[in-house]
């Protein structure tokens, strides 16, 4: 049978006659686009998401430094003091010689917060930002992306490289765009940007990298990868036309990336980049709970459900939660049910509430309150204000004690309260543990950042590699494409 030669071996050559064609070798590294390895100074094209409250840890981003890969700090939910924290200890351990990021995370709810992070994050000169949860394009962002905008002899040079992670074409085309003049001419009148800068901001994108986010865990519109990618790549290409930019704004791709054929898969498609989240919460480096590293690695793509958000709950926005071992998405959801049915605390019936004082808050709805009232004195009086003012806001901000603590509780394992552990999941962790069953990344204690990665990266140039020989004409067995986690 005809074979393909991949290289000469042991300096033999094979017969011409049995050479199909001749394939170069395949790396890992190779599998996305270089210019964004280029941009960023890394070695790999994959990129550890920012898993909310500090669940991507500092350790988790040194690690990927320390591999030539690219991880973001998960602020989203942390205070700005704790933020800057995180960026101190990145500072003395990275500083600028390694590229490594932080999350900034839309807040509707409390635009003050979303600006505090802006205004620490542009103060510390953090070069790589990750924005997600975004409906639209807002000031703090504009700010973000414009800031260091400067000409030289190559072209404009970017200080600040903005992640935009998407699943919309409408908000993609957003971040694709220049900076809206508007918004610009007011950042410039407050003094938050040079004329220079909002004069250079019309001839580049807001973002250069933008991050298709199919089915994932927390905040999801579970779009599927097949469908999405190919979608917000059209975005791109009518974007570059459009505006004529000069350099390619680079697409990635994040979501159901659990196994090795699907990583091999969004390259395909077009992925500049990877970024992975849900199985990354398994690992050694997650600031998780054992207990919740436990829950996922049992889990199969099916144990998993939408519940409301915290932070968008009366928005009616979802987050895609792990259902198995936890009753978090089923209590949250009645909250929810609750909350749309009545227009006060003192409107829902004794029934009702009672059930809901002993199954849910294991307290009464007047001692949820007097701590949730507790907490936004001392956060934002403001919003006590409004409560005092709005009964159903009131109802939603108890509700949202419950949402906020569940996620806190599965942070730290808290005793007694594991049914309510809320575990922000996609279905990757499913594929991820269908794969990984019989080798030593089964085992949450092996599972450290960077071995998932290398692993899904090596496999999924195996897959990749596999796919070249058959659609060469060779006869390639399925054992070609069933690459086992090793240690590497």
């Amino acid at each position: 049978m005809n074979t393909i030669l991949e290289s000469v071996r042991d300096g033999i050559e094979a017969d011409p006659r049995d050479v199909v064609d001749r394939l170069p070798p395949l790396r890992p590294q190779w599998l996305g686009d270089p210019a964004f390895l280029q941009v960023h100074g890394l070695r790999y094209p994959y990129v550890a998401g920012e898993m909310a409250t500090g669940i991507a840890t500092t350790a988790m981003v040194k690690a990927m430094a320390g591999a030539g890969m690219l991880g973001f700090f998960g602020s989203a939910g942390l205070t700005p003091r704790r933020v800057e924290a995180a960026l101190d200890e990145l500072d003395i351990a990275l500083g600028s010689q390694r590229a490594w990021g932080v999350n900034l995370i839309h807040s509707p709810a409390e635009p003050g917060q979303e600006d505090a992070v802006v205004d620490l994050l542009v103060r510390r000169n953090v070069r790589r930002v990750s924005a997600s949860a975004f409906m639209k394009v807002t000031p703090g962002i504009v700010r973000y992306a414009c800031t260091g905008l400067k000409r030289t002899a190559g072209g404009i040079e970017r200080s600040n490289h903005l992640f935009a992670k998407i699943s919309r074409p409408e908000v993609a085309v957003q971040f694709m765009s220049p900076a809206p003049q508007q918004m610009l001419k007011g950042l410039a009148a407050q003094g938050l940007l040079t004329p220079s800068e909002c004069e250079l901001a019309a001839h580049v994108p807001l973002a250069e990298d933008v991050t298709a986010e199919a089915d994932s865990g927390g905040h999801t519109d579970n779009r599927a990868l097949s469908v999405l990618l190919p979608v917000i790549l059209a975005c791109r290409d009518r974007a570059q036309s459009q505006h004529g930019y000069a350099r390619s704004i680079r697409v990635g791709a994040a979501g159901g990336l659990g196994c090795p054929s699907a990583v091999a898969a969004a390259f395909q498609f077009g992925a500049a980049y990877v970024v992975t989240g849900t199985i990354n919460q398994s690992a050694v480096e997650a600031g998780t709970s054992d207990a919740v590293k436990r829950l996922l690695s049992q889990a199969s793509m099916a144990d998993i459900m939408m519940a409301p958000a915290a932070d968008m709950f009366e928005l009616g926005v979802k987050v895609q939660v792990l259902k198995r071992g936890t009753m978090f998405g089923v209590r949250a959801t009645k909250l929810h049910q609750v909350y749309s049915a009545h227009e006060s605390l003192e409107t829902i019936p004794a029934a009702t509430r009672s059930q809901l004082e002993k199954d849910v808050f294991r307290c009464s709805l007047d001692e949820v309150w007097e701590q949730t009232r507790r907490y936004w004195q001392a956060r934002d009086a403001r919003e006590v204000s409004r409560a005092q003012r709005e009964p159903r806001h009131k109802m939603a901000l108890a509700f949202r004690w419950y949402l906020g603590n569940a996620s806190r509780w599965a942070q730290s394992g808290e005793a007694g309260r594991e049914l309510d552990y809320q575990v922000w999941c996609g279905p990757a962790i499913g594929a991820f543990n269908d794969w990984v069953r019989g080798s030593f990344l089964e085992d949450p204690a092996q599972r450290t950042v960077v071995q998932i990665a290398r692993n899904l990266l090596e496999g999924a140039a195996v897959v990749t590699r596999g796919q070249q020989l058959r659609s060469c004409g060779v006869a390639v067995p399925p054992a070609a494409f069933d690459f086992r986690p090793r240690p590497l």
